[in-house]
């Protein structure tokens, strides 16, 4: 269902997207620019409005960075950052639905789940989109929203954990990448539609990654083996979820009409 608004009904939301929307001033289109190019250097995300809806863009670039702080030259997705948006996003009033664009190489492993799981967990309308990539934890990232979609130049990687640094060799050590790695195949599973052996199988898979195991997913594969829902753009991505906010709208109010006490 394509939406066919006029756009100039579109605007910059003025306000920070961590913060619930201000929408009290009424100043139509008129949105401050200036502001909303700050929002979008400083947090990688933005609110705005098209006809009645109001939905928050939030990008996922990067490393996902966790509890330590990246080097400067790296491009990252900050969880202390994201984390905020997403409740904020959830008790808004005014925001209608969430669009999430990947193009991610993973990061942090309990801080991908963690954002993963707040926006499994949420009720406003979720889309996400995988441009580039979506590797590693962008996997379950991916997949957390209520419908996902991916272009066809891009790719998913999967892939056992794996981590850096001091590692002790002792099965305690191995225990417990298993258990993560459970959590992960898990979490992936009960949200798309790939089963826990298919994963598994295509993240201990040999042969096609150089000096390492897993498997590299093309658009078309991805949708293919239930991972990702659908291909598309970033117009069928907000078309989608324009349809689900007007489903989710109806819904609201046929629930409303329900429950009003008949004299």
């Amino acid at each position: 269902m394509k939406n066919n608004k006029n756009k100039r009904d579109n605007f910059f939301l003025p306000s920070p997207p961590w913060q619930s929307p201000d929408l009290s001033s009424g100043n139509g289109g008129g949105g401050d620019d200036s502001s909303a190019l700050s929002s979008i250097i400083e947090s990688g995300s933005i609110t705005v409005r098209k006809g009645d809806h109001l939905i928050h863009c939030l990008t996922v670039i990067g490393q996902i960075e966790g509890h330590y702080i990246l080097p400067a030259q790296n491009k990252t997705t900050k969880y202390e950052h994201v984390i905020p948006q997403l409740v904020a996003i959830e008790e808004s009033d005014e925001v209608d639905g969430l669009i999430m664009i990947l193009n991610t190489v993973g990061g942090d492993i309990e801080a991908g789940l963690a954002i993963a799981e707040l926006v499994s967990g949420m009720t406003t309308p979720t889309v996400s989109l995988v441009l580039g990539g979506g590797h590693s934890i962008g996997v379950p990232l991916a997949v957390s929203t209520d419908k996902s979609f991916i272009t066809p130049s891009a790719t998913m990687t999967i892939h056992p954990v794996r981590m850096n640094g001091l590692v002790l060799g002792v099965p305690q050590t191995l225990s417990y990448f298993e258990q993560m790695q459970e959590r992960i195949v898990r979490f992936v599973s009960d949200n798309s539609g790939i089963s826990p052996d298919r994963f598994r199988e295509m993240m201990l898979a040999t042969g096609e990654l150089v000096m390492d195991v897993g498997t590299v997913l093309s658009g078309e594969a991805a949708v293919n083996e239930g991972l990702i829902d659908s291909m598309g753009s970033l117009s069928d991505a907000l078309n989608c979820l324009y349809e689900m906010i007007e489903n989710n709208t109806e819904n609201l109010v046929d629930k409303s009409e329900n429950n009003t006490p008949k004299g």
